[in-house]
């Protein structure tokens, strides 16, 4: 009998919010089970927004004691006595962390010989689709329920008439590392002073890691063509509602995204060297909005780059295209 779950994905908020399918689909198969995921620390929030999750464990697995971390984290397992782990991550030393864990039944994406010898069921990774779907892949030999998009758990506020949220922010991380992935503030100003002029009513959020962005943005704008909600939201849950205020939802590619997507918000997504078609459902609810690029490697990042290039040809999306795809 299934009675205890571990799942284990690495990586940021998004990513998380990602993976929350497979957990749900595996929760509906063994409504009386608990579930326990592990993750990153800066993940944390994910679980504010689900209802699924019975307990964390942390390892943080991007500082310099990778190796001791994982050992805490197999310690914490070994005391968990779960009967069954899923784990994300295409690393091939998965597969024998896995094993260590002494867990009966061991799920895990196929990285060769060894994970198809040291796991129950080792599964195919396709890459090359939605990620919710490449991420419920593992969860298939378990169940035959299919989750399509993250549920997320929250208030619902009554929706603001002729309303359109701004989230511009992507994470810090991910600047710090040379990857950008979104148009600069004078671009966001322009595109909020386009929506006020058309006439709507434009609010303006962001988490802890846009306050240059939101500053950027602010003194580009005159304060009567938009209301300033940054600072507004304490957590992921805060954001949530707010996001189900609004008629719809302007963003870049970043968490707030995934979860607007899970709130079935109308949602329009900035992309640059990013893959719409890895990072959003193919419905009329997640609208992409993207510049006419022609530069080969496009999609390049993480594929084929690991840091964007200098011209970022394809973050020049004009204004009008911008605010034009909005209001159609």
């Amino acid at each position: 009998m299934i009675k205890k779950i571990l799942f284990i994905n690495f990586g940021g908020i998004g990513d998380e919010i990602l993976f929350l399918p497979s957990i749900l689909s595996v929760k509906k198969q063994f409504p009386d089970s608990e579930i326990t995921l592990a993750l990153e620390e800066r993940s944390k929030q994910v679980v504010g927004l689900t209802n699924v999750i019975n307990k964390t464990l942390f390892a943080n697995i991007k500082n310099k004691s990778k190796i001791l971390e994982l050992c805490k984290l197999l310690f914490k397992v070994w005391l968990g006595k779960y009967d069954m782990v899923v784990s994300s991550g295409s690393n091939k030393c998965i597969s024998i962390f896995l094993f260590m864990t002494f867990i009966k039944k061991r799920y895990g994406y196929d990285t060769g010989f060894l994970s198809r010898l040291l796991l129950t069921k080792a599964v195919g990774l396709n890459k090359n689709q939605y990620a919710v779907n490449m991420y419920h892949d593992l969860v298939t030999p378990i169940t035959d329920i299919k989750t399509e998009l993250p549920e997320i758990i929250c208030e619902r506020k009554p929706v603001r008439e002729n309303t359109i949220l701004v989230h511009p922010g992507v994470s810090k991380v991910s600047i710090e590392k040379g990857m950008i992935k979104t148009i600069s503030p004078k671009e966001w100003a322009k595109v909020i002073e386009g929506l006020y002029n058309s006439g709507r009513k434009v609010l303006l959020t962001g988490g802890p890691d846009d306050r240059d962005c939101i500053d950027g943005i602010v003194k580009e704008v005159s304060p009567e063509k938009f209301e300033n909600l940054y600072g507004t939201t304490k957590n992921l849950k805060d954001l949530a509602e707010l996001i189900t205020s609004a008629e719809k939802f302007l963003c870049s590619d970043s968490a707030p995204l995934h979860i607007a997507v899970g709130l079935g918000v109308k949602t329009y997504v900035i992309f640059g060297p990013t893959d719409d078609k890895k990072l959003i459902p193919q419905n009329e609810k997640v609208i992409p909005i993207k510049a006419n690029c022609d530069c080969l490697l496009w999609p390049c990042l993480w594929e084929k780059r690991q840091t964007t290039c200098e011209k970022l040809d394809c973050l020049k999306i004009p204004t009008e295209k911008i605010v034009k795809t909005i209001l159609s």
